[in-house]
């Protein structure tokens, strides 16, 4: 089992997930960042960090949200890791909660 970024991070990108991550399995894209399932621990801390409730333990993934399964572990093989917060996007808070953000995914 691994936790996996969801849609709602798109274009949020938040970060405070990483800080707490204990084996650096996070990997930063453009505009989002995805957890790669083979380095996961399953340790469930990232999922109470993200401000924006973007990330799920695979078996709890909510309706429409598999797909990041599969998302998340082909992107972390392109992406590289992320070790540190950064400031989220201006905008984040403008985005947090739209529906339909896989359109804006930046490969």
């Amino acid at each position: 089992m691994a936790f996996v970024v969801t849609e709602n991070c798109i274009k949020c990108k938040y970060t405070d997930c990483v800080e707490v991550c204990p084996v650096d399995c996070f990997h930063e894209g453009p505009n989002f960042l995805v957890i790669d399932p083979y380095e996961c621990i399953d340790c469930t801390l990232c999922e109470f960090e993200c401000p924006a409730h973007a990330i799920f333990s695979e078996d709890d993934l909510p309706d429409g949200q598999q797909k990041f399964l599969e998302l998340n572990a082909e992107l972390a093989k392109r992406w590289p890791v992320i070790l540190h917060k950064k400031e989220a996007p201006l905008d984040a808070i403008d985005w947090d909660g739209k529906l339909d953000k896989l359109r804006y995914l930046e490969r």
